[in-house]
Parts: structure tokens; sequence; C-alpha cells
């Protein structure tokens, strides 16, 4: 394992390195496409309003090498605050160590100690690796079916 492992929010100076890890990321996923320019605006959306997520990085020796993301929402079947595991990601030199699994435990006990009733994630059916790392934090299948309906900047909903 590496020496020293910090996690801590992430500021508006983590967005290149965040959005580095983002690109590793969504370049294993399958419906998902790096696109630097919107994780850019998306992580600062999170980073100025923590009334809609919360950010967290792994650091060894000031270099950002994993990192978390939660978002919020309300919940009428709990009656209160949820979170959505949107991404978490490290760095491929550093898996093995442990540090997933630290990051997610600073997830959950931040979601926790903020009030949310519920922790939800989405993982590609063709990675059961990650499936397995998530059920062996706590985490079950759901019978819920996960749908989309993607809107691009220029549809016309109407029609």
């Amino acid at each position: 394992m590496p020496d020293v492992i910090e996690i801590s929010p992430a500021y508006k100076q983590d967005i290149p390195a965040l959005c580095q890890l983002l690109g590793l990321l969504f370049s294993q996923e399958i419906e998902f496409q790096p696109n630097p320019s919107a994780q850019r605006h998306a992580l600062g959306e999170i980073i100025a309003d923590q009334t809609i997520g919360s950010l967290f990085v792994a650091r060894h020796r000031g270099q950002a090498i994993g990192m978390v993301s939660l978002l919020y929402s309300i919940s009428t079947a709990l009656g209160g605050r949820v979170a959505t595991l949107e991404d978490m990601v490290v760095h491929p030199q550093f898996r093995g160590a442990g540090i997933g699994t630290r990051l997610l435990a600073h997830a959950k006990d931040h979601a926790f100690k903020t009030g949310c009733r519920r922790i939800t994630l989405l993982t590609d059916q063709t990675n059961p690796a990650a499936q397995r790392f998530y059920q062996r934090q706590g985490f079950n299948l759901s019978n819920m079916v996960p749908m989309r309906l993607l809107f691009e900047p220029e549809t016309d909903i109407s029609e």
C-alpha cells in the first residue's frame, strides 16, 4: 500500500485531476464516454454547491489518485434525504491497495452523518468485479431496473 493516503473533500483546483480520473472510468463503461468539458462543468457545480452533492478525493503525496461522488435527492418512499453514488474510481496504478474501500467507507460515513437514508449506485452489467466489490461493502442487488431517457442539447422534447 502507498505510504500515506489522505481522503478529503475536493476543491476547485482538483478539477483537472478529477477529469483525468473520470476519463479512466468512462473509458471502461459501456454507456458513457469521456467528455472533459462536461466533466469540468459538473464537477464545478458539485464543488460550488454542497446541497447538490459531495466529492471526496484520495491523495497520495498531494496527487489525486481516486475519487468518489455522492449526489443528493429526497426519497418519498423513505421520507428523507438519499444519495446516489455517481462516480467512483481509483487510478489503475493504485488499485488493489484498499484505497477504493477507504474511499467508499468515507462516503458511506459522510452520507450517514448527513442524514441520508440510502445510497444507490449503478454498475455495468459487464463488470462483475465492481459488483462483487460493492457487495463486499454491504450493497445488495435491487429488484429495480434502471431505465434512462437521455436528452441531447438540441432535442425538442415536445415531439
